[in-house]
């Protein structure tokens, strides 16, 4: 009877042990969502933001797999109203990445605002970390409209914790030879620039959810 047992025992510590390294095994999937600047607007695939950053974040081990989900074009509320089947269950963090066609087509601020909240606010609610991705409004604006925008990002990220990458064309807005001919997407030297500034906040915010 006790030898019995004991076989039992000991298979049921080696299944659960087989399903908690299949478990294990499993890549971590994260969804890069956005609009033309994570999508690679006029790139291929493999240079698009998520798929430059997944190459990247597994050259330094990490087993991940990021799918893109930008639409060139979408607005925070183009995002919004597809955020829901857009970020499949499953998804272990999101890259959130929109506004930038908000501020270029003049969308009031608060408008914005009140989208993104709302998109993080769904996301939190199915228990999915995410990483906002900050954008500025263009020179062109004013002055005015600046100072409504570009405070949204880094207060969202105090009010709701999360992680903030402060500005996603940082080191190549100012830079032409890293800009497609229309002055405006990153060519693939320009998503180089971005993957390698964006890198440690992609490790600081997979850190934190392997840490939950």
């Amino acid at each position: 009877m006790f030898i019995k047992g004991f076989a039992a025992f000991l298979l049921t510590l080696a299944l659960g042990f087989t399903v908690t390294t299949a478990a294990r095994a499993e890549p971590l999937q994260l969804v890069g969502f956005g609009d033309s600047l994570m999508a690679g607007y006029q790139l291929p695939p493999e240079d698009a933001f998520p798929a430059r950053l997944e190459k990247a974040l597994k050259a330094k081990g990490h087993d991940i797999v990021i799918t893109n989900a930008g639409v060139s074009g979408d607005t925070t509320s183009g995002g919004l109203a597809r955020i829901d089947w857009s970020v499949p269950d499953g998804t272990k963090g999101v890259i959130l990445e929109l506004g930038a066609n908000d501020a270029l087509r003049g969308i009031p601020p608060e408008e914005s605002r009140k989208n993104l909240v709302a998109m993080v606010e769904k996301l939190k609610s199915r228990n999915i970390p995410v990483l906002l991705v900050g954008i500025m409004a263009p020179p062109n604006m004013g002055d005015d409209y600046a100072a409504r925008f570009n405070p949204i990002y880094p207060e969202l990220a105090a009010k709701f914790g999360v992680e903030l990458y402060p500005f996603f064309l940082d080191g190549v807005v100012e830079n032409a030879g890293l800009k497609l001919d229309d002055g405006m997407h990153p060519n693939g030297g320009g998503i180089g620039v971005m993957v390698e500034r964006f890198l440690p906040y992609a490790e600081r915010f997979i850190g934190s959810m392997q840490t939950q």
